[in-house]
């Protein structure tokens, strides 16, 4: 049986475990390390930190055939992926370069990655010149998420998407990249604020990759557990108001 673990410093990226369920069937370990959130707001030895005791961790209890670094910002700032059997998230601008029409790009990412260097050589290595990026904090919308308001308050959130999204559109973005992979559970609103608007979910070519390593083992049945370092008792009503029933341990 294939057995995935999935991290990220909140439940943000409960949002590829769907998706990844239904291209593997394959079981899967879901870290919130609600201990270090956020992320998106640690120094590069901090995180670098953070992310090696994650993934010993992971290791160490769960043995997994892979682990997904579930997180732009370790992702990009930390090069993951040369660590062996670590899949990381990255923005999916290649995606976006052959969906724009008007030349234009919008990444939202926490303020970390949007203000690194990293990823402006990530930016110049997946794009041609002919493409103009704007990197845009979207560390709001990303506390929206972990919070939960943007459930219990979804005016608020619309506001705040509004606020954020609407003068990159004004100026001819017609793609953004959600590069957090809170900003997924806002699709919805997204996509009924911005109709005409193109809104790509990093977690497709994480599901690619991990479908291509197990494409030939597909049991019929699958599970998911749900670890946090945090509040246990906290983390479980946030995912019952998203939905999740899966009761939650301490890791």
């Amino acid at each position: 049986m294939p057995k995935i673990a999935v991290f990220d410093s909140g439940l943000g990226s409960l949002s590829i475990i769907k998706p990844i369920q239904k291209r593997t069937h394959s079981d899967i370990i879901y870290f919130a390390d609600q201990k270090n959130y956020p992320y998106g707001t640690k120094t590069i030895f901090q995180l670098d930190k953070i992310i090696k005791n994650a993934i010993s961790k992971l290791q160490e209890n769960f043995s997994p055939d892979i682990i997904v670094v579930a997180s732009n910002t370790p992702s990009l700032l930390l090069d993951v992926e040369k660590k062996g059997k670590i899949i990381g998230v990255y923005p999916p601008l290649k995606d976006a370069m052959l969906k724009t029409r008007s030349k234009k790009i919008g990444i939202l990412g926490t303020q970390v990655v949007i203000q690194n260097k990293t990823l402006d050589k990530y930016i110049k290595k997946n794009l041609t010149s002919k493409i103009t990026v704007t990197k845009i904090n979207a560390t709001p919308l990303v506390d929206l998420v972990e919070s939960g308001k943007f459930i219990s308050n979804k005016q608020q959130t619309r506001k705040i998407i509004k606020k954020i999204i609407t003068p990159h559109v004004d100026n001819g973005i017609d793609v953004f990249t959600l590069s957090s992979t809170h900003l997924p559970f806002l699709l919805p609103m997204l996509k009924e604020l911005f109709p005409k608007i193109i809104f790509l979910d990093p977690a497709d070519s994480v599901v690619k990759q991990i479908a291509k390593i197990f494409e030939h083992k597909n049991p019929a049945r699958r599970k998911l557990e749900i670890y946090t370092s945090g509040d246990v008792v906290k983390f479980q009503k946030q995912l019952s108001k998203i939905g999740i029933k899966n009761i939650v341990s301490s890791l």
